[in-house]
């Protein structure tokens, strides 16, 4: 498919920020960073953000930085273009550490202080945010400064990330039904499913071909990331590559995408049952009884009282006054779900339901009084799935070009 010669690869410059969950258990963000930083000398990146999760902090995209350091005499013999590492240090923000309370927000940080910093800018470009983990720091920056909404173009990979971080979404959702955005909750999968995978571009063979013995960064890929291709993220960075990033529902180097004038979500005052039947990434709220608490008003929706137990996997939930216990939860697949309540609050502990997800309908993505602006999602068309991933095949049919490009990219640290 043959795409207009219009984006980064072809010399327009497009103003980022990155906000990245590097540091926790997956893998692909150490990936993903290798790759942004090899093609750093395209864009004017303002921000480089860690965002909740685990272990992950601002030290490790700092240790990124330090392996491109060590390429960088050799990528700006290339191009010019490369900003120093000193510079990239400059921008990099710690975000918030905790993921948000129930009310979606907590305090400012480090992180969401260089957002509102960066959109204030005198630049009439769209300051264009790359979501590779939560949105807390984005949800934050928004609350203490809601004049920056028209400035931000989201490209959020939610997914997992959406499934950990819903406070901080809904809270987007509610109160910034305008803000242009892209929800990428299976499109992303294309990057490392389907498609070309012939040869050396197989997700090890690429890596041991054309990744190791590429310079320090090759070595960061490899021992951060491992020897096997996933760059869940990047897809967010290759949106820019290549197509009109101000059009979504366009061919691009990043996928294509819907656009939706609704997100499903739901709220159940009880406790679920298998005839209870929600959507594959529907945020479902949860109202459990309890006994009343005193407490600050400030307190309402801060802290944890409960957890919800789903798959070996806790998320807390929060006391939001007048007995009321509530909690947020979405399937991020297809199937059969249960859950168990854990409490020091004898009413709550040992609860438990269950519910069925299904696939993604049109019907909910249609106009139902919340009036979202700009907001985009996975196509639903079948065509263009890879198994039960909408969407990735809109990505994967470029693999080829992307992946080539790729290696020529590492080929400059040799």
């Amino acid at each position: 498919m043959t795409l207009p010669k219009k984006g980064a690869l072809y010399g327009e410059r497009y103003r980022v920020i990155v906000t990245t969950d590097i540091g926790g258990s997956d893998y692909d963000d150490f990936q993903s960073i290798a790759h942004y930083l090899l093609y750093a000398d395209l864009f004017d990146t303002e921000g480089l953000i860690s965002s909740p999760w685990e272990n992950g902090r601002a030290s490790h995209i700092l240790e990124a930085i330090d392996a491109y350091e060590k390429d960088y005499p050799k990528l700006k013999q290339h191009s010019k273009q490369y900003p120093t590492p000193d510079y990239l240090r400059s921008i990099t923000r710690q975000g918030a550490i905790d993921i948000a309370p129930y009310d979606g927000y907590a305090e400012s940080t480090p992180a969401s202080e260089l957002i509102i910093q960066c959109a204030r800018k005198d630049d009439d470009r769209p300051l264009y945010v790359l979501g590779w983990g939560l949105l807390e720091d984005i949800a934050q920056a928004l609350h203490d400064a809601p004049d920056i909404a028209p400035k931000l173009r989201v490209n959020y990979i939610g997914g997992p990330n959406k499934k950990w971080g819903l406070n901080a979404y809904e809270y987007i959702r509610r109160e910034f039904p305008n803000l242009w955005i892209i929800e990428d909750n299976a499109t992303y999968v294309g990057w490392f499913h389907g498609g070309c995978m012939e040869g050396d571009l197989d997700n090890h063979a690429f890596v041991m071909e054309h990744v190791a013995g590429h310079g320090a960064l090759g070595r960061y890929f490899i021992e951060t990331g491992r020897d096997v291709m996933k760059m869940g993220d990047t897809p967010t960075v290759t949106w820019l590559f290549g197509g009109d990033p101000e059009n979504p529902e366009a061919d691009s180097l990043g996928g294509r995408f819907e656009r939706v004038w609704h997100r499903p979500c739901r709220t159940y005052h009880r406790n679920t049952t298998m005839d209870d039947v929600v959507e594959i990434f529907e945020v479902l709220e949860f109202i459990f009884d309890g006994p009343e608490i005193l407490c600050d008003a400030e307190q309402i929706g801060r802290q944890p009282y409960f957890q919800m137990v789903v798959r070996d996997q806790k998320f807390d939930g929060y006391y939001c006054g007048n007995g009321e216990y509530k909690i947020r939860f979405m399937p991020k697949s297809l199937g059969d779900w249960e859950y168990v309540l854990e409490s020091g609050i004898p009413e709550l502990n040992g609860q438990t339901g269950k519910f069925r997800s299904v696939p993604e309908s049109r019907e909910s993505r249609k106009d139902q009084g919340q009036g979202l602006l700009h907001w985009w999602a996975d196509v639903l068309d079948p065509k263009w799935a890879e198994g039960d991933n909408m969407g990735a095949k809109t990505l994967n049919q470029h693999r080829d070009f992307l992946l080539r490009d790729f290696q020529r990219r590492f080929d400059r640290c040799l």
